[in-house]
């Protein structure tokens, strides 16, 4: 992905960190997840990690760049099939990074709901996501049906974010959570705020 010095290595290296502190939380066990930030934006550019590759061991060698077809440009290794979905988002949100997980909380949900949304409202962890200023704030997370044909998928993924312009992140039934933001940084916080809203309603649930 260009020299050591170059800025596709720095860009590398912090997506490492990134996906390394989302399996240190129980996110992205085993091979699971995958993460990529925009290199450049004209033509775009996406590093994103490879397929297959266990997160509590990634490094920068994992990491590859695509184009805005989701091809492979440079670097080693098979880039995710999801890659078109990190595409979509980037081209739909104008997206800096974006970030998969694979969390129990989140597949949990949407495991035990036949709603095509979550929604969540009161809580103050809400105003950690970018623009929310309040806990009254109801964040609405759509949730899409998993499939294997990613181009369709990523269709899917355009139409409804661009329906839902105020949404901050989708989930794929039984699968996982897709959040993105501005930048990398941004990124990690949504994961993290959902992923612990999450919890919090599956836990409140499973106590009605």
């Amino acid at each position: 992905m260009g020299s050591p010095s170059g800025p596709e290595a720095s860009v590398a290296t912090r997506l490492v960190e990134a996906g390394r502190r989302l399996e240190r939380r129980g996110w992205a066990l085993g091979t699971s997840g995958n993460f990529s930030a925009v290199v450049a934006n004209d033509p775009l550019r996406l590093a994103i990690t490879a397929s297959g590759v266990d997160k509590a061991l990634l490094s920068e060698r994992d990491v590859v760049e695509v184009d805005g077809d989701a091809r492979l440009v440079s670097g080693h290794g098979r880039p995710s099939a999801e890659a078109h979905l990190h595409v979509a988002v980037v081209k739909t949100r104008g997206a800096g990074a974006v970030l998969h997980t694979h969390s129990v909380w989140s597949t949990v949900l949407t495991d035990t709901t036949e709603a095509g949304e979550i929604s969540i409202r009161g809580h103050e962890m809400l105003k950690g996501l970018a623009n929310v200023t309040t806990h009254e704030h109801e964040e609405r997370v759509p949730i899409l049906p998993n499939a294997q044909d990613m181009p369709k998928l990523a269709r899917d993924v355009e139409a409804i974010l661009t329906a839902r312009p105020d949404a901050h992140a989708f989930l794929l039934r039984r699968h996982g959570l897709y959040t993105w933001g501005r930048d990398l940084p941004e990124a990690v916080r949504h994961v993290e705020i959902l992923e612990f809203l999450f919890e919090v309603v599956g836990r409140s649930q499973r106590r009605d």
